[in-house]
């Protein structure tokens, strides 16, 4: 038998790489049709449940019961047990409503959903692809936390579906928080750019941020605070959110004949703009803002390109602040620019895996208080 041989042709090479890639991406494509059927049919399960009355209907054994005879009727499907089958059932309870949206509802959400959006036709489709995108895992997580709370959920599940977030990160952010600290920095956007830019500039700050990654807890300056956020630079970007690019630390600006350092520069790919960092570990003062402003200024002239870049923008993060006083001097400012607070302490805990301890875990809490 003849040994095949290989091909050099570079259309050849050229044509099988993008086979690949079109194989891998139909491979994606099939993966994500075949995850939105299958939770469309959890929502429909969920939704007769709920319109039967079910469990009021055919008593307390209910699910244990539907889990028999659907395992009998489809004896390779493994999603019918009963605990599956109550987070169906409480998988139509959180989203709904917002699984058929209609005009009407979808100007409630609007108003009342931390989601950024514009359009209100799309804003309800995308509320329904989001929810029928997200993976069965990420939804039961949810459930067990905001089955009462279906805008907490709905911000999580648009977070996730946009950023790609794994089960563990999900967790992790909220954990940390992220729904009461989502865009919740002070500043004066609003005053200074662009109606649909100032929206999507201020949804990308956070108050506080989490700076528990760095892991210090002896005292610290500021230079060894910037050098523990750059050493952990993926988590440190992850906590600033979506489309931050590094640029650099201490950047260099030549101010007329001054030499000035901009202590972490960044590039923000969805507002097509950079972003200037101040990290200070004191208490915010007036003075402040007037050095940030001077940054950001000087980067609009030095680093910005007409046509390419959006104006600059400037956010302070600093361990202490009165509202009052930062919000007069953002008052004061004609450049864009955000004020936050840090924390250092420790907002979610080391175990993401699941809610429930290990076997070894119980057995060494058991050992301890039997030595007690």
């Amino acid at each position: 038998m003849n040994k095949p041989i290989n091909i050099l042709d570079k259309d050849y090479l050229q044509w099988v790489s993008e086979l690949s890639k079109r194989y891998r991406q139909s491979q994606v494509k099939a993966a994500i049709k075949v995850n939105t059927e299958m939770l469309k049919f959890y929502w429909s399960l969920g939704r007769d449940i709920v319109a039967l009355k079910a469990e009021a209907r055919w008593g307390s054994k209910f699910l244990a019961n539907l889990s028999r005879d659907l395992k009998e009727q489809n004896p390779k499907s493994t999603c019918f047990s009963p605990t599956n089958l109550l987070y169906m059932k409480n998988f139509f309870r959180l989203y709904k409503g917002y699984g058929e949206i209609t005009p009407q509802l979808g100007e409630q959400l609007e108003k009342s959903s931390t989601i950024p959006t514009k359009t209100t036709p799309q804003f309800g489709e995308q509320i329904k692809k989001d929810i029928f995108s997200m993976p069965w895992g990420h939804h039961k997580l949810l459930i067990d936390k905001f089955l009462n709370e279906p805008q907490k959920a709905l911000f999580y599940v648009h977070q996730t579906v946009a950023n790609g977030w794994s089960r563990n990160m999900l967790h992790n952010f909220i954990d940390s928080s992220l729904y009461e600290r989502q865009g919740k920095a002070l500043s004066n956007f609003r005053d200074t750019l662009p109606y649909m830019d100032s929206d999507l500039a201020q949804e990308l700050t956070k108050d506080p941020y989490n700076f528990a990654f760095t892991g210090i807890t002896k005292p610290y300056n500021e230079h060894i605070l910037k050098d523990a956020l750059l050493n952990n630079i993926t988590r440190f970007l992850t906590e600033l959110g979506t489309g931050f690019a590094y640029v650099g630390k201490e950047y260099r600006l030549q101010i007329g004949e001054v030499e000035n350092f901009i202590d972490l520069l960044f590039y923000n790919l969805n507002l097509s703009c950079y972003v200037v960092i101040e990290v200070k570990i004191g208490k915010f003062t007036f003075a402040d803002v007037g050095q940030l402003g001077g940054y950001v200024v000087a980067c609009n002239h030095t680093l910005r390109k007409a046509g390419r870049d959006n104006p600059t923008i400037g956010l302070l993060i600093c361990k202490e602040k009165d509202r009052i006083q930062a919000q007069y001097a953002l008052e004061s400012s004609s450049q864009p620019i955000a004020i936050s607070e840090y924390e250092l302490e420790k907002f979610y805990p080391e175990k993401v895996e699941g809610t429930m301890p290990t076997i070894e875990e119980l057995e060494a809490k058991l050992v301890d208080s039997t030595n007690k």
